[in-house]
């Protein structure tokens, strides 16, 4: 046994769309070492955790046979945690709701172990909220009940959910919801039925909550089951029974987002990922982020170095990327320079983003291009003040020769590109669950916002299936796209992130629901 004391989170991974895990349970799952994850956790959220920690899937979908009994899950909670380890046991939901949680931590206080219970939004709250339907209403719900429509393995003799109680709840403006019913929502129903509710009770049934399949069917108690069979609704899938459902007509907000219904895929890394991401989202998308990029050192900083140590000498310092002004600044803060010995020399930036990383950093931008490609920097420069200048670019490792070329073509004394960061694929188990789901679900759009990314996608991925449709932030990565088989549907007519957003927006606007 280690001497060093383990614990176990019990962390509620919320009901599917990634950015709704609780800080806190962001926060724990950033500091796992072991990570044991259902079936129902959306395989984006393993990338909060450490590269480094171990990924154990501990899964069960209806009617399949679990990866691992509930008995195993226990043991294997304890054995981490006895090992000194630091293990986030990462349930879909809320881990107290319907989780077996409780199980798990009843095992673990037995075992003398630490835990602690993290809360998450559980899919009996979510999936109503984002069907439009209120659980609580002044005139048509004052109560809430939660039931599962489980009924185990029989070895009891029969139910052990109140049908009854339930029923006469439901008649006195109470509400339902009902979870692990969709198996046998005929005969859950019937329940409610025979119990003496109202067969015109308003009932909806909301499959893939907060997800870009997400589907909701409205009926009533009498036709629910029908209904939702017709429309081929399955598992998972939450049942709401009671007068708040019949609101639902009214307050479908989720279905009139502009990007409700399409899952797209991001390939950019880190914060940009999620920055981008965020935008989509808050139009309705679900995003799936998959990186096809990481940033590490380059092989070797002696060019750039040696730059910086007579970087007063230069006319002019290019940057391409936002990435390539952090490299720079971290480079000059961990040789002990300043920001001073840049002297008189004038800076360049290649679109926007690069051009708000600068300024972040209180460095005024001397020349940008109106259009936010390399070749573009020499107009924007002026073809005179290139001549005999003395040119540094800190850039990628590997990047395009366009730019060196082109500013030795026009005349400069001296063009040095400096390699400030280099771009790998990324691996790693998290990114295998992804890279599967997006194998079985599929997906509407994939963003592309550089060449790198595109073929490190097809890489890590594979090539991609006839009609696969791409978005991409400029004419370069376009072609480097079509080239790989995709189909590229969306071009940002401004070559940036919120240009790509906004073309992504036009493109769905003029496609209704449901057409791919």
């Amino acid at each position: 046994m280690s001497e060093r004391a383990g614990k176990v989170y019990l962390v509620g991974a919320g009901p599917g769309a990634t950015d709704l895990i609780t800080l806190r349970g962001a926060e724990i799952l950033a500091r796992a070492e072991v990570v044991v994850y259902d079936s129902l956790v959306n395989p984006g959220l393993l990338r909060l955790a450490p590269p480094t920690a171990e990924m154990i899937y501990a899964g069960k979908r209806g009617g399949a046979e679990p990866a691992m009994e509930q008995s195993e899950i226990e043991a294997l909670l304890v054995e981490r945690a006895r090992a000194g380890r630091t293990v986030v046991r990462l349930k879909g939901g809320d881990p107290f709701v319907f989780g077996r949680g409780g199980e798990e931590a009843e095992a673990l206080s037995r075992a003398g172990i630490q835990f602690e219970a993290v809360p998450g939004v559980s899919s009996a709250l979510a999936a109503p909220a984002f069907a439009g339907i209120p659980l609580t209403h002044r005139e048509r719900g004052s109560f809430v009940a939660f039931v599962t429509g489980h009924q185990g393995n029989g070895k009891q003799g029969g139910s052990r959910v109140p049908w009854a109680e339930l029923a006469r709840a439901a008649k006195q403006r109470g509400t339902l919801v009902i979870l692990m019913a969709t198996v046998r929502l005929g005969e859950v129903l019937g329940e409610l039925e025979k119990a003496g509710l109202a067969p015109e009770t308003p009932a909806a049934a909301i499959q893939w909550a907060t997800l870009a399949n997400q589907k909701t069917v409205s009926a009533t108690l009498a036709t629910l089951a029908a209904e939702a069979s017709r429309a081929a609704l399955g598992a998972p899938a939450v049942i709401v029974v009671g007068e708040c459902a019949a609101l639902r007509e009214h307050l479908k907000w989720a279905e009139r987002m502009p990007l409700f219904g399409r899952r797209i895929v991001i390939t950019r890394a880190g914060e940009r990922a999620s920055s981008f991401a965020r935008e989509l989202r808050m139009l309705g998308a679900e995003t799936v982020e998959f990186p096809t990029i990481e940033t590490i050192a380059p092989d070797s900083y002696a060019v750039l170095d040696d730059a910086l140590s007579r970087l007063g000498s230069f006319d002019w310092v290019i940057f391409t990327s936002a990435t390539g002004v952090d490299s720079f600044i971290e480079r000059l803060r961990t040789l002990g320079r300043d920001l001073r010995t840049l002297g008189a020399a004038r800076i360049g930036a290649i679109g926007p983003a690069t051009a708000k990383r600068l300024r972040a950093h209180a460095l005024t931008v001397d020349a940008m291009p109106s259009e936010y490609r390399a070749e573009a920097i020499i107009g924007a420069i002026g073809a005179e003040r290139v001549r005999g200048a003395r040119i540094l670019i800190p850039r990628a490792q590997v990047a395009r020769e366009v730019l060196p070329a082109m500013l030795h073509e026009a005349g400069a004394q001296e063009v040095v590109v400096a390699p400030a960061y280099k771009t790998v694929r990324p691996s790693g188990p998290a990114l295998a669950r992804i890279r599967e789901r997006l194998s079985s679900e599929g997906f509407d759009l994939i963003a592309f916002t550089s060449s790198s990314t595109v073929s490190n996608f097809v890489e890590i991925a594979g090539s991609p299936a006839p009609g696969a449709k791409a978005a991409v932030i400029g004419p370069i990565t376009g072609k480097t796209a079509e080239e790989h088989g995709f189909e590229v549907a969306v071009r940002a007519r401004e070559y940036t992130i919120p240009g790509l957003v906004a073309a992504i927006t036009e493109y769905f606007a003029r496609r209704p629901a449901g057409s791919p």
